[in-house]
């Protein structure tokens, strides 16, 4: 096989992709086909999968009133404005009724199965994210799919043990995107065993994140001392937290 690696020209453009990589929420009012979304998928479908099960679906939204429907369970963000809406499940369904199909003894209604479908769906979610960005498109990740799973799931129709765990919206960008930060490679990256960081190292960590230019007014902002405290008091306080946690767990069934 071709070392696409090798390439300079090769390396310099997907270089050049992650270097400037951003999320897109306003998207241009142009549809996109049907033929590219299917290649994407099939190509992202390459990705690795826990024992080559493939424990994931992905069902693809583009009615406008199904769209609608589904921007409520997003709290309306801008970016459920996009032509496109695929909504990554976890599912052990599908795998689970072939096993039955052949008489074998399908155990998988568990949290094991359950983290295992999880990370097959996210590793999904990050190839269709590199695919379509590749292709011209732009997308934002809506983590918001996780507060209202079961009212995404009662919507989209999903079977018991199939669990929507990210959405992307997906078209081709109206607007360049915000660039972001990023904690320096030191932060979360260790050498052998986990490095135990003291408090000063820990707060110079995350200088990066609180002297980020755009960062800097949220304090003042949100009437706080500082960036963790928006973080963690306002943007995802504990009972927030703690109310999806429970509405997650009550309705996921092992």
């Amino acid at each position: 096989m071709e070392n696409l690696c090798a390439d300079s020209g090769f390396k310099s453009t997907t270089d050049g992709y992650f270097a400037t990589r951003r999320s897109i929420r306003k998207y241009a009012d142009k549809e996109v086909d049907t033929s590219l979304i299917e290649e994407i998928l099939s190509l992202a479908a390459k990705a690795p999968t826990c024992g080559n099960m493939q424990l994931y679906s992905v069902v693809v939204t583009r009615d406008s009133q199904r769209k609608k429907e589904l921007a409520a369970l997003h709290f309306n963000q801008p970016a459920t404005g996009a032509p496109v809406l695929l909504t990554i499940c976890a599912d052990f369904a599908r795998f689970t009724r072939w096993c039955r199909l052949r008489d074998a003894d399908a155990a998988y209604d568990n949290f094991l199965s359950f983290t295992s479908a999880f990370a097959d769906a996210m590793i999904l979610a990050q190839q269709i994210t590199t695919l379509a960005e590749l292709r011209g498109l732009g997308t934002c990740y809506l983590g918001t799919v996780i507060y209202n799973a079961p009212e995404t799931a009662r919507l989209l129709k999903l079977p018991r043990m199939v669990m929507p765990v990210a959405c992307l919206s997906v078209g081709y960008p109206a607007e360049e995107g915000v660039e972001t930060e990023r904690l320096p490679l030191r932060a979360w990256v260790h050498d052998e065993e986990y490095r135990a960081d003291s408090d000063e190292e820990i707060l110079d960590l995350y200088k990066t994140k609180e002297e980020y230019p755009a960062n800097l007014g949220y304090p003042a902002e949100n009437g706080k001392a500082n960036l963790a405290q928006v973080f963690a008091e306002v943007r995802y306080p504990r009972a927030m937290n703690e109310e999806f946690s429970r509405k997650l767990l009550e309705w996921l069934d092992f």
